[in-house]
């Protein structure tokens, strides 16, 4: 299905003329997520990388803020006439970590890798920028481009917000997205949770219980909470991609589970003892029943007057998209894309998360994940793992599809 927006009141801004213009610059967005990749740096010191992202936007004719965060980047874009404001956000900051490197543009900084994709997402922020920026007349309304610092680290879209960043800018929507471990070229999205509820649990004891006592209390409560459907394994994130168990069928094992660190971590100082672990909780309904069920099996096992207290420890805020925006975002994407590329997703990842959701608690906003495994090339997007590689076929798809969304987006009344 072709789609096209009227360009200057008599030219057509179509499908194919966004996808040539993706096309002609698809090769110099590979050099540049190569040259990210090859000069990787970690969160709070994305030094070079704003320097890059910021000369980048300013050739574009873009307005550019660097002074808001950390080394945050903001690019502003008005088009022509006034109408939504939309802002569209990657993430910049690589990881501690010196996993092999098997690819020619390996990491030249010890220790610090983009083992999570933020090369990428960067190649296709700037890409988006460059072909709206070259449809900058057809355009109603403004378009952001945030290039996030420190999401590693959970720090930078709470310390973009708190430096002032939507008094400097005010989007009605916010988009964004991270490559993972699906086929290349797979959009996938969902009303609502992206991830499962990651929680960090500490109960505080005296400190009277052997270390024998302390790790069997452990498994008890880490075997009473867990549950998952009959037979699935959503701990296996290897399976997300499945067509019979992954996300995108309706019986996907990642749904309606609570996940638990087999072994807590267990340390005493002084006279107290702890007890940590993480868990996944797909309901926020459950998450209050938590901690008085904890509590319930400590009592059973005549622990009561040994306990000090139960809490969270860690609790950050999980991915929830706009509902209503949502099915709008992939309503337009089925109706751009050529092909069958935008999947359902019937479930939730346990073990990531993001700080976008933070952007979405102030402003209505939709995250994606797009497919960069390709297994016939032997290439796995599955983050944080040892043998993470992306398809880079996939800043093609995203710089096309993408700047679609954005642009129907913009010009819808």
């Amino acid at each position: 299905m072709l789609v096209s927006w009227q360009h200057k009141g008599k030219e057509t801004l179509s499908e194919e003329r966004l996808s040539a213009q993706t096309d002609e610059i698809y090769d110099n967005l590979v050099k540049i997520r190569r040259d990210f990749h090859a000069h990787p740096e970690l969160a709070g010191h994305e030094i070079r990388t704003q320097e890059i992202i910021k000369q980048y936007l300013l050739n574009l004719g873009i307005e550019v803020k660097t002074d808001i965060y950390g080394h945050s980047v903001v690019g502003i874009l008005k088009g022509k006439k006034e109408g939504r404001k939309i802002a569209w956000r990657a993430d910049m900051d690589a990881l501690p970590n010196d996993f092999p490197d098997e690819v020619e543009f390996k990491s030249t900084i010890k220790g610090v890798q983009h083992g999570c994709g933020h090369d990428v997402h960067l190649a296709i922020g700037l890409g988006i920028a460059e072909v709206l920026a070259k449809n900058k007349e057809a355009l109603n309304g403004t378009v952001y481009f945030i290039f996030q610092p420190e999401e590693e680290s959970f720090k930078g879209a709470k310390g973009m917000i708190a430096n002032g960043l939507f008094s400097i800018i005010h989007p009605d929507e916010i988009y964004g997205l991270h490559v993972t471990h699906l086929p290349v070229g797979q959009i996938m999205t969902r009303p609502n949770e992206i991830f499962a509820y990651q929680k960090r649990i500490r109960i505080e004891l005296k400190n009277e219980l052997s270390n024998e006592e302390a790790k069997k209390l452990g498994q008890k409560i880490q075997r009473s909470l867990s549950r998952s459907q009959t037979g699935s394994k959503p701990w296996e994130l290897q399976n997300m991609g499945d067509a019979n168990i992954g996300l995108t069928n309706s019986n996907t094992d990642f749904k309606d589970y609570l996940i638990m660190d087999a072994n807590f971590s267990i340390r005493s100082e002084k006279n107290k003892l702890y007890l940590e672990a993480y868990l996944y909780e797909t309901d926020r309904f459950n998450l209050q029943k938590i901690i008085p069920e904890i509590q319930r099996l400590i009592e059973e096992e005549k622990y009561k007057e040994k306990l000090l207290s139960i809490s969270f420890t860690q609790e950050n805020p999980t991915i929830v998209n706009n509902e209503e925006l949502t099915k709008k975002a992939i309503k337009a994407l089925k109706r751009i894309s050529r092909q069958d590329v935008v999947m359902p997703d019937y479930g939730q990842i346990p073990y990531f998360n993001d700080d976008f959701a933070f952007l979405q608690q102030k402003v209505p906003g939709v995250y994606f994940l797009l497919g960069g495994s390709n297994i016939k090339k032997g290439i796995t997007a599955m983050n944080h793992s040892p043998s993470f590689n992306v398809d880079e076929e996939s800043i093609r798809v995203g710089v096309k599809s993408f700047s679609y969304l954005i642009i129907d987006r913009l010009n819808k009344k």
